[in-house]
């Protein structure tokens, strides 16, 4: 597969509250994204004039995962101050509120049902959205990282698997029904520490990843076995990576954005 980028597009600015962990929301032109100055509420922001619509208040300290639930107006909130946030985007107001005993990464399955919380980079709990109060339906107890945290968590799109991106250099695959390890993705650059996003295709058949080279990696999901590495000449660390929910279409970003469309090789 051969990739190209894109052209670049406008920027929106806030220099108040800083940005971080920026999701669409499914009104359009809205976003949702978490602060890095001033305190560590949530913010709902109108794109289209650049103004906030709602705030999202509650969390201590520095909010580490933020997620919108793939068929409604919910959202999952994880901080630093370990505590699991449920909200709705019509009310300022949290839904729910689950502590947890160390830092959390969150992520609803494909159809919305149920949420993954994964704990202290250590285990994985899964919870019944319409009884989450009642605590995990299962836990998946797994090696604790010694050399990194866990960053981020994602299902595959047939809700087969779990991806664990972390701050160092590992991804890992997991079983999303019964927790068994299944692949280790590793070659890729990551000697700052940060967290660096992974994502699937959307055929599930392929894990892409930034670097701190500046660099997308690709593996094959099944194998484990890398298949090609990108390079769109970022200046910085790429530290997310995530594909069109329609299109086949990738988006790679340090400070500054790459859009990829696969092309056919010329024989």
């Amino acid at each position: 597969m051969i990739v190209k980028r894109a052209p670049k597009f406008g920027q929106l600015i806030a220099k108040k509250y800083g940005v971080d962990l920026i999701h669409f929301t499914h009104a359009k032109n809205t976003a949702i994204h978490s602060s890095t100055k001033v305190d560590d509420t949530i913010r709902y922001l109108s794109l289209h004039d650049n103004k906030y619509i709602r705030y999202f208040p509650g969390h201590t300290k520095k909010v580490v995962s933020l997620c919108l639930s793939p068929v409604e107006d919910t959202f999952l909130s994880g901080s630093l101050d370990k505590t699991l946030r449920l909200w709705d985007l019509r009310s300022p107001n949290c839904q729910g509120l689950m502590h947890l005993s160390g830092r959390p990464v969150a992520a609803y399955d494909p159809e919305g049902l149920i949420f993954a919380a994964g704990v202290n980079s250590e285990s994985i709990k899964l919870y019944d959205l319409r009884s989450f109060d009642k605590g995990p339906f299962v836990t998946f107890k797994l090696t604790q990282e010694k050399e990194c945290d866990w960053t981020g968590l994602k299902f595959s799109r047939d809700g087969k698997t779990i991806l664990i991106s972390t701050n160092g250099s590992i991804i890992r695959l997991i079983d999303a029904f019964h927790g068994t390890p299944l692949q280790t993705f590793t070659g890729h650059l990551n000697n700052k520490g940060i967290p660096i996003e992974a994502s699937f295709s959307p055929d599930s058949q392929f894990i892409f990843s930034g670097s701190t080279d500046g660099r997308v990696h690709v593996w094959n999901a099944d194998t484990g076995y890398k298949v090609c590495v990108l390079n769109a000449d970022h200046p910085g660390p790429v530290q997310c990576v995530q594909f069109n929910p329609k299109y086949m279409m990738l988006a790679s970003a340090c400070t500054n954005m790459a859009f990829w469309l696969p092309t056919i090789e010329d024989t």
